[in-house]
């Protein structure tokens, strides 16, 4: 076996990739990965380490009326906009100051205060 090492040493190596290869590889994918990585923390600290598109928004809560219509109910600044919510369309359906106290009946009810205060404005408008 000792006497082949030489012989082994003079052939060519086999047509493939190489150990190199995969390590430059290796490397490049690394070094991919931590810019994507270092972006994310530079942007995040620039924006005073708020995520994209919170601003002041705040959704309060929000009620399903089917499969893909909802409304909701957004904190803005110190505004609450109750926001109808249909398949290719937004609407402020209202607007009422921030942290308006709820009405003593409403309290006494027990319902939950946005669904109870939907109904009733929705019946409102029924009788106009």
């Amino acid at each position: 076996m000792l006497l082949s090492l030489p012989a082994l040493a003079n052939e060519a190596p086999p047509p493939g990739v190489s150990g190199s290869t995969y390590i430059q590889g290796g490397l490049a994918l690394a070094l991919i990965v931590a810019l994507i990585f270092g972006l994310a923390w530079l942007a995040k600290k620039l924006s005073g380490g708020k995520g994209f598109g919170q601003g002041g928004m705040k959704i309060v809560g929000g009620v399903a009326l089917g499969p893909r219509e909802r409304i909701v109910l957004v904190e803005i600044g110190e505004d609450w906009l109750v926001i109808g919510i249909v398949p290719g369309q937004i609407r402020t359906l209202h607007r009422l100051p921030k942290g308006n106290p709820l009405p003593t009946d409403l309290a006494e009810n027990g319902d939950k205060p946005f669904a109870h205060w939907l109904k009733t404005v929705t019946e409102r408008s029924r009788h106009d």
